[in-house]
Parts: structure tokens; sequence; C-alpha cells
């Protein structure tokens, strides 16, 4: 009798380990077939944010030089928040991550506000409706579109605002430690978009596999966005690889224009991952013309995150009007 018990005692176990590892297993294919399951990966955002931070000037507050280390790890922050297990936070912040200019290259230049950009893209989507293209009007939804620049934009005035507040602390003598972690956070927490927005991928409709038209055979497997941003880079690209190509800080006279520029020219490169992959430049340890390319393309996000810094920082030192509840209308 005993040992019948041993016996089915060891078989529940080993149906427990069993069922464990389909689990893990269904996980992990989750994981691998989302698209944008992690943008660069945990290590592509640290690293852009470590490279940024390393190169902040001296004429910033000493507080934020000495933050590389939290404002690294705020690198991957907003993917932290995609978990299916809070659903409304996963669903609401997922446009966040990525635009697909080719939607929008007939509204030229882009809104500077989201919600006027949501109008536009409805206004599209009722011409649509009403006089039927070859386009689907649902893919002119703003949350199928992409909100990159507008995430980017609304973090970035956190910051400038989070900035200002710290220079009258310090004007009136008053403690600045809270108002510091808070810079801490949209700094990093800002450093993840802008990170997003130098990967070509995040920026077009052929983000994961080319769609349409394909006379030079690129991949349509729903596998190149993870293996170039993370699996390629985690396993081949650390910080000392493209430290050397971000310089000193620019004070952007434009930065909403000047990021959506970087964003197109971002897109500008969508083909060369592609030509990549058919070559297969992000197998294994790579070729070199695809560590070329990843190096730029991270140094890159590191410098726009280093001028997004600088400009909001100089910024911040400008006058405002002191804000005024708005008086109520009447409907």
């Amino acid at each position: 009798m005993l040992g019948g018990l041993t016996s089915l005692t060891s078989e529940g176990k080993d149906e427990q380990f069993r069922r464990g590892l389909i689990s893990l297993a269904l996980i992990a294919l989750v994981l691998f077939e989302s698209p944008l399951a992690v943008a660069w990966g945990n290590e592509g955002h640290v690293a852009v944010n470590r490279v940024a931070a390393q190169k902040i000037p001296a004429s910033m507050p000493r507080f934020l030089r000495l933050a590389v280390g939290e404002i690294g790890y705020l690198g991957p922050e907003p993917d932290r928040w995609r978990s299916p297990t809070e659903f409304a936070l996963k669903n609401a912040q997922e446009p966040d991550h990525f635009i697909d200019l080719e939607r929008v290259s007939w509204l030229d230049p882009l809104p500077p506000g989201r919600y006027e950009f949501y109008r536009k893209l409805y206004d599209k989507r009722a011409e649509l409706l009403a006089h039927p293209a070859d386009d689907h009007p649902d893919d002119y939804l703003p949350e199928r579109v992409g909100l990159q620049p507008y995430i980017t934009m609304e973090v970035y005035g956190r910051l400038k605002a989070a900035f200002r507040e710290y220079r009258q602390r310090l004007a009136s003598h008053q403690p600045t430690q809270a108002v510091q972690h808070a810079i801490i956070f949209y700094a990093g927490w800002m450093g993840h978009y802008v990170a997003d927005g130098a990967q070509p991928l995040h920026t077009t409709i052929q983000y994961n596999g080319w769609v349409g038209p394909n006379p030079n055979g690129y991949t349509t497997e729903h596998r190149i966005h993870s293996q170039f941003e993370t699996a390629y880079v985690a396993a081949n690209i650390t910080t000392k690889d493209f430290a050397g190509l971000v310089k000193s800080p620019e004070r952007l006279d434009d930065p909403f224009a000047r990021y959506v520029a970087y964003l197109k020219q971002s897109n500008g490169l969508v083909e060369n991952v592609y030509v990549l992959e058919k070559a297969e430049g992000f197998a294994g340890k790579g070729s070199p013309a695809a560590f070329d390319f990843t190096t730029h393309r991270l140094a890159a996000g590191s410098q726009m995150l280093l001028d997004l810094w600088y400009t909001a920082w100089l910024e911040s030192a400008n006058a405002v009007p002191e804000y005024a509840p708005a008086t109520p209308q009447t409907k």
C-alpha cells in the first residue's frame, strides 16, 4: 500500500512538473511571437539611457549626473507595464511605442497635440468609410497608427516642468529632494520612447515581417523584430560599442519638429533592417555591417535623448505665466 501511495505521489509530481514546463513554454512562445513584447530588449534600453546619462554636461544639475544607474534602470520601464495581468495599463499605453509613418504621409506637418492628431485621423477614417479605397478605414484609428511622438513630447513637458520647479526651489532655499526624484524618473521614462524611435521597425507598417508587394523577397515571418532588437543586441552590443558615437548635447530649437524629423530618418532605414536580415546579419554573432548599423541606431537614440534633456533644462529657465484655474464656460 505504501509503495502504491509513493508511486501515485511521484506520478502527481511528474504531472505537475510536466504542466509547469508546458506553461513556461507557452509563456515563452507568447513573448517570442509578440512583435512589441520588448523594444530594443532590456539590454538595449538600459544601454541607451546609460550612455546618454554618462554624457550629461557639467552645466546640468549634479544630482542628475550622479543618477546613471537609476536612469539606466528606468530605460525598460514602460515595457514592464505591458503584462496582460494589468489590462487597462497595457491596453492604454501600447500605441505609445510606435508610429506607422506610412499611414500619415499625407499629414505634413504632424499636429503638435495628440487630440488634434486624433481628429485628423478620424476625419481620414470617415472619408474612407464614405468613399471606400484600398486602405481599410480602421487602419487609421489612433491606436493602430501609433502615438510615439506624442507620448515622448508629453514626458518631455513633464521633465521641463520638473526642472522649472527644481530651479524655483533652489532659488527660494526650499528642499529639492522630492523634485529630484521626479526629474530622474521623467528623464529615464522618456528615454524608453526616444530609444524606440531609433529602432526603424517602430516607425513603420513593416514592423515584423514585410507586407504588401515584396519584389526583393524580404522575410514575411513574424520574427525579425525580436531577432534584431532583442536577441542580436543582447548577444553582441554593449555600451562601450557606441558610447564614443554620442557627442555633447545640442539645444533643439523646436523639440517636436526635430523629434518628428528623427523618426522620419529612422523610418528611412526600415529596408536596411530587412536587407541585413536577409543576409543573416543578425544571426548568431552577426555581420560587421549589422554591428555598424545597430551601434549607430543605438547611438542615435542616446544622442536625441541627451539633446532633449539638455533642451528641457535650458528651457526650464524661461519664465512662464502663473497658472490660473480656467473659468467655467457657460453651456
